[in-house]
């Protein structure tokens, strides 16, 4: 199954979140990723929803159905420029340290903390690239992750 984005033009209002997230969930379906921010339009905010959904049309169609909800476009991958953000908790030591710092940097990710058996990292980019870095990373020992939302804009209308 592939991946669906929905982005959700919303008003700006308490609730709204949940009863979006509720509607999807009670249809069975998982939420790969959600992220919510304001727009350029006061009052509005923009939701940006990845599932893996055969057909998102009967889930177009319940959100249209929910007052809060101004306009609904899903997004072609293929016209569409996605960002996410990681931070990464890595262990470290003194024989590991530069080699640690060394690959992260390599792959685009900003050193923002180092302690003496840690150091924590910031990227940026499309979630394959932060795949890669994980994965790079994993063998030293990843302390603690968290991943952003994917947030996407459609660069063809």
């Amino acid at each position: 199954m592939s991946e669906r984005i929905l982005s959700v033009l919303v008003e700006d209002k308490p609730g709204v979140l949940a009863r979006v997230a509720s509607t999807i969930s009670r249809r069975g379906f998982n939420i790969n990723s959600l992220a919510v921010g304001p727009t350029n339009i006061e009052g509005r905010s923009k939701m940006t929803i990845v599932t893996e959904l055969e057909s998102v049309e009967q889930v177009k169609k319940q959100l249209n159905k929910l007052i809060n909800v101004i306009k609904i476009v899903e997004l072609d991958p293929d016209n569409t420029i996605e960002s996410e953000v990681l931070l990464l908790k890595v262990s470290i030591n003194k024989d590991t340290q530069t080699s640690v710092i060394e690959k992260a940097s390599l792959s685009g990710a900003k050193s923002v903390d180092v302690g003496q058996d840690y150091a924590v990292f910031e990227m940026t980019g499309s979630s394959k690239d932060l795949d890669k870095l994980e994965n790079l990373l994993k063998p030293f020992g990843i302390i603690e992750m968290i991943r952003g939302g994917r947030i996407a804009i459609q660069t063809k209308l």
